[in-house]
């Protein structure tokens, strides 16, 4: 998995490719817990993401809630893949989805 991360402003934009497992979900918890600071919109896109699983789920989760408190979080790009896997869990209903 990789990330990419911009920042502009109180606007942070989260690129996440690849798989987001298990294996690889404390990385972008990681990444995201040092850039919450200021935000006030955090983007999350994937695009590129090519498979979740709960462990992944989790961090949006985690990352929503955080978001909720200081401004709010939009998931953009949500592959078809990805997407019944997000509406299987129920997140749909949580997640704000472009």
């Amino acid at each position: 998995m990789d990330v990419n991360v911009t920042k502009n402003g109180t606007e942070l934009t989260v690129e996440v490719v690849g798989r987001l497992d298990s294996l690889t979900s404390a990385d972008l918890e990681a990444e995201l817990d040092d850039a919450y600071e200021g935000v006030e919109l955090l983007i999350m896109d994937l695009g590129k993401l090519e498979y979740i699983s709960s462990s992944g789920l989790r961090v949006l989760l985690g990352a929503s809630q955080i978001m909720d408190e200081q401004g709010k979080m939009v998931v953009r790009n949500v592959t078809e893949p990805i997407k019944k896997v997000i509406d299987m869990v129920g997140f749909d209903s949580v997640l704000n989805i472009e």
